[in-house]
């Protein structure tokens, strides 16, 4: 599913336009990236969680080359699924 089909999904379940439900979709996913960017955990109960860990540094190799390399630290975004969804996953 596509974010064109996930808005198409959200206007028929909440009975809303194709535009609001887009611009629902984009406030929320920017609300949360904007958090986890700025060091926040996002908890949606029953969905799953959005948070900002640190990667340590690390010995790499090139692949081309097979020279080792330093890879820096760096803080990605993790997402970890909620009981509610890992369940609806497995059951299906």
């Amino acid at each position: 599913m596509n974010k064109g089909e996930l808005i198409d999904e959200i206007a028929t379940k909440a009975g809303v336009t194709k535009k609001d439900a887009d611009a629902a979709l984009t406030a929320t996913l920017e609300a949360i990236v904007e958090a986890v960017a700025s060091g926040d955990k996002v908890t949606l109960v029953g969905f799953g969680s959005f948070e900002p860990r640190e990667r340590q540094a690390r010995e790499g190799r090139n692949p081309k080359t097979g020279d080792k390399m330093d890879i820096a630290a760096t803080k990605v975004p993790v997402f970890s699924a909620g009981k509610l969804f890992k369940e609806k996953v497995t059951s299906s």
